[in-house]
């Protein structure tokens, strides 16, 4: 009886649970939409909540997002439940025909049947919006949706979430969510030719494909690039879009902005405490520094001290709640230098949410400082405080400039 017992208190344990009970279907739905992050792909800029519309970029073309409304015609009026958990746990439309991997299900397999469900429920009770889908624009042979079945043999695997009965219920509820729900693998990753992200090591981070912008490592541990922060930072940086130890900017800054501010606070708090959990890594290789970097870096001290350091500070520290460290900060040390260029010649922009509705902002330098000047600050502020990141050249600063992404 006691062993009975004993194990029946560790499957309770080890469930990821949701972090408060549903109200009704309906409001759960909502809540896992909007935490799923489903809004930024499925909404398009001054269209109809999930009506779809919005361009998808990829390496391979484009791909306009489907309709999420019940209009029968355009959306998913004629879908059924287990067609709604077919999309997200097999990757496959409700005519078996399989989806590009553009839509996450290499993630959203790991949900529940039972959160499915409510995310239908949800979507199902939306207004009807006939919004027709738009052809994508992928080239050939991308455009062959038969070679899908080969590309889902080699790097698709499917099945719900299964709680680790070593760990606790808010490490499971954390896990579920980062590798599930939140997809966040699909950005903090590499991906190779074939668009197929990389898992081992598991959010060790990568260039956003298209975007040119650097996702980071998020692993919290020793040479991981949220080593220092503390599960407070990660809960601020989601819940507010900033932390001490740096912003939420970029692709990221929408994600904030559209989903993770909504998390509960339980629910940002078991994410934080997996993240914690993630290994080690090994130090990051960063690439060669100019045969100069020093003179360059020189160079941009001097700029940094007529621009940047009244907000950031001589000694890169920022300055409180307003102003964040570039000391440490993982989007100055990141490998490629990507996310400091694209601050310095775009500005850096936090997203406005209820816990910071009126975040301060960095203006632009772009009309500013030529390609050798923001090359030189850059190089600077990732050579400064201890942060040993690499340089970056004029070439790497043209590159960012003529094609700026989004």
């Amino acid at each position: 009886m006691k062993t009975f017992l004993y194990t029946l208190l560790l499957m309770l344990a080890a469930t990821p649970c949701r972090s408060a009970l549903a109200r009704d279907p309906l409001a759960d739905g909502q809540y896992l939409a909007t935490i799923g992050d489903c809004a930024s792909c499925h909404t398009s800029r001054n269209g109809k909540p999930m009506a779809g519309g919005r361009v998808v970029p990829t390496p391979f073309g484009a791909i306009p997002s489907p309709n999420l409304t019940p209009d029968r015609e355009t959306g998913l009026g004629n879908w059924s439940a287990d067609d709604f958990y077919q999309a997200l746990h097999s990757g496959k439309a409700h005519d078996g025909t399989s989806l590009y991997p553009a839509f996450p299900f290499t993630s959203y397999t790991k949900v529940t049947r039972a959160d499915s469900d409510a995310m239908y429920a949800y979507f199902k009770s939306l207004p009807a919006v006939r919004n027709p889908n738009t052809p994508d624009t992928l080239r050939w042979p991308y455009r062959m949706r038969s070679l899908m079945a080969t590309w889902r043999l080699m790097y698709f695997d499917e099945g719900e979430y299964r709680p680790d009965p070593k760990q606790n219920a808010q490490w499971n509820r954390g896990a579920y969510l980062v590798q599930g729900l939140g997809h966040c693998n699909e950005c903090h990753a590499s991906r190779n030719s074939f668009g197929a992200m990389s898992t081992d090591p598991f959010l060790a981070g990568g260039l956003v494909p298209v975007q040119n912008w650097y996702a980071p490592d998020l692993s919290m541990g020793k040479e991981g690039g949220l080593a220092g922060w503390s599960e407070a930072d990660v809960v601020a940086l989601l819940k507010t879009g900033r932390s001490q130890k740096g912003s939420a900017l970029g692709p990221m800054a929408e994600v904030v902005l559209k989903s993770t501010q909504h998390l509960t606070d339980a629910d940002a708090s078991a994410i934080a405490v997996y993240l914690r959990s993630l290994p080690e890594r090994a130090p990051v290789r960063q690439r060669g520094n100019a045969v100069d970097a020093e003179t360059v870096a020189k160079v941009g001290q001097s700029i940094y001290a007529k621009h940047c350091a009244e907000c950031h500070g001589a000694d890169g520290r920022g300055k409180g709640n307003a102003y964040p460290a570039l000391a440490g900060n993982i989007s100055v040390r990141e490998p490629t230098g990507i996310n400091a260029i694209r601050v310095v010649l775009s500005g850096g922009f936090t997203p406005a949410t209820a816990s910071n509705p009126r975040p301060y902002s960095m203006p632009p330098f772009s009309q500013v400082l030529n390609d050798d000047d923001a090359a030189a600050v850059v190089t600077y502020i990732r050579h400064a405080w201890s942060n040993g990141a690499s340089s970056v050249s004029p070439n790497d600063v043209r590159a960012y400039r003529s094609t700026p992404g989004t």
